[in-house]
């Protein structure tokens, strides 16, 4: 599923136009965009929760030159699914 099908199940369930479609799920993606920037936890009941955790710095291997390279940390998203998610897997 891709963001154009997302946008015609809004469509066709909804009642609403494809314009209107597009933007009630630009909105909904742009705002969790901004709530993971600041850095705010995302919970969206019986689906899943998101929220930003810090990256270890950490060591690997260039096997090229067959040298040990330092990996800067960061921060990364975590995706961890809801109940209702789990279950229907």
């Amino acid at each position: 599923m891709i963001k154009k099908d997302i946008v015609q199940k809004i469509e066709e369930n909804g009642g609403f136009s494809r314009g209107d479609s597009l933007v009630i799920v630009d909105s909904i993606l742009n705002h969790i965009k901004e709530s993971l920037k600041k850095g705010e936890k995302i919970e969206i009941r019986g689906f899943a929760s998101l929220k930003v955790v810090p990256k270890k710095t950490g060591y690997g291997r260039d096997i090229r030159r067959n040298k040990q390279i330092r990996i800067q940390g960061g921060k990364r998203i975590k995706f961890k699914p809801g109940q209702e998610l789990k279950d229907i897997t």
